[in-house]
């Protein structure tokens, strides 16, 4: 999220700093022309003005043309006379326009006495593009006719002031676009943080953590996400708690029938099915009591049970060790030295491993060796509970169907188990696994 806020505002900068930087450009190179070409005409008429004294021969002007610094471009003189001095452009130096011999000012008034007073005459500023760079040309008049005076300006010369501007254009860029970086980061971070947070308290309400609750700082938009994302919350809460209570009270209500039937049940005459009957009914008032714990669990270990599948294992190996005995059963664990943290109660994974170990008691021979596995890799704890025996039929994990006279619903509690702690029941021939999702400290 922030990534993409950083980017988007990074690149909308750079488009705006494009927008600007470009037309700079442009504009800032045809300023350094225009600055070149005054120069370049100011420093045109300054030599036409020396060419246009009296008293300077040739000698003189090609003297005055070397003495010139060499950054101002190739200056060239054309006389009177078809003599070229300096250093001509390509092409050479055009015919100087005709223009009368004689002195007076710029704009042709002298002071009329006729022996050549005051500043040489010169024509306006004649430019035009030479092999790809600029020719300046100024007449002016001489008392032998007129000249020509050329200044030549390569493309470089004409914009060598450029490059420096826009290096420092570019440097103003750079430097817009570092703070468009900081303030995008600064953004990014107060949009970013508090919509993060509320995206990991939906996952933990997600895995069952009812108490994770989302920020309600930040922008304005982003705590209203919070705080409707904390109302729901505190909605499933209570829909859970009173839906609960309400399986609680139910089956509270049912012991008392319960009770009348057992009553009912002892009082038959006939004392098999009595004992048949009231079979039965023991089985159905643990089934009854299992409904309440599980519907009170909430307010006895959390919205998100677990529990240590290591330690569970071996209680129920040892609740189970003396039975196994009396039936010449060998029970081996292969449990390993450290917990194993899996999403689910005690209670549950207990009574899924008691089904499992029921069905071994159950439906072996008397002396038939069980032994249970647990390993955990990669996130999964794996219990596998096998046996020696004739082995599970085919169709034994059905709800409710059994081949062997009991209920069914051993393997229907222990699919139960796993999926509700993020994993699965798998039945083989003479194993049965299953699997359940690890979980770590800060899952808890």
């Amino acid at each position: 999220m922030r990534r993409r806020i950083l980017l988007l505002s990074v690149g909308m900068t750079t488009l705006v700093v494009l927008a600007f930087a470009v037309p700079l450009v442009i504009l800032l190179r045809s300023t350094t022309a225009n600055e070149s070409k005054d120069k370049a005409r100011y420093l045109t008429e300054s030599v036409a003005y020396y060419v246009g004294d009296k008293n300077h021969t040739n000698d003189d002007i090609t003297a005055y043309l070397d003495g010139l610094p060499d950054h101002a471009g190739r200056i060239s003189v054309r006389m009177p006379d078809g003599t070229t001095l300096g250093d001509p452009p390509p092409g050479g130096v055009p015919t100087p326009k005709n223009m009368p011999a004689g002195y007076g000012d710029r704009d042709g008034e002298g002071d009329g006495d006729g022996e050549g007073k005051g500043p040489p005459k010169i024509g306006d500023a004649d430019y035009r593009d030479v092999g790809g760079g600029l020719a300046v040309e100024v007449s002016v008049g001489t008392p032998h006719g007129a000249a020509s005076v050329c200044l030549y300006l390569t493309g470089d010369e004409l914009y060598a002031g450029v490059v420096p501007r826009i290096l420092i254009l570019v440097g103003g860029s750079l430097v817009v676009l570092l703070l468009s970086i900081a303030g995008a980061e600064l953004v990014s971070r107060r949009l970013a943080r508090p919509l993060e947070e509320t995206a990991s308290t939906a996952e933990r309400l997600a895995r069952g953590d009812m108490d994770a609750r989302a920020p309600t700082t930040g922008p304005a938009e982003v705590a209203k996400v919070g705080s409707a994302l904390n109302g729901l919350a505190d909605r499933i809460d209570e829909v859970i708690a009173v839906e609960r209570e309400a399986v609680a009270d139910l089956s509270h209500r049912l012991r008392t029938p319960l009770t009348a039937l057992r009553l009912q049940v002892e009082a038959l005459p006939d004392r098999e099915s009595a004992e048949e009957l009231n079979t039965q009914v023991n089985s159905l008032e643990r089934t009854l009591t299992a409904v309440i714990s599980a519907a009170r669990r909430p307010q006895r270990e959390g919205r998100v049970p677990h529990s240590d599948a290591v330690e569970v294992t071996r209680q129920r190996a040892a609740f189970w060790e003396p039975l196994f005995e009396d039936q010449g059963r060998e029970l081996a664990l292969d449990l390993p030295n450290v917990p194993a943290a899996v999403r689910s109660s005690g209670e549950d994974l207990g009574a899924a491993l008691d089904a499992l170990v029921e069905n071994v008691v159950a439906h072996t021979p008397d002396g038939t060796p069980a032994r249970i596995t647990l390993t955990r890799k990669d996130g999964v704890v794996r219990i596998v509970v096998a046996d020696n025996g004739p082995g599970i039929p085919l169709g034994a994990g059905e709800r409710g169907r059994s081949d062997r006279g009991s209920t069914g619903l051993g393997l229907d509690i222990a699919r139960r188990c796993a999926e509700a702690a993020g994993g699965t029941l798998t039945l083989h021939r003479n194993e049965v696994v299953l699997t359940l999702r690890a979980v770590t400290e800060p899952d808890l």
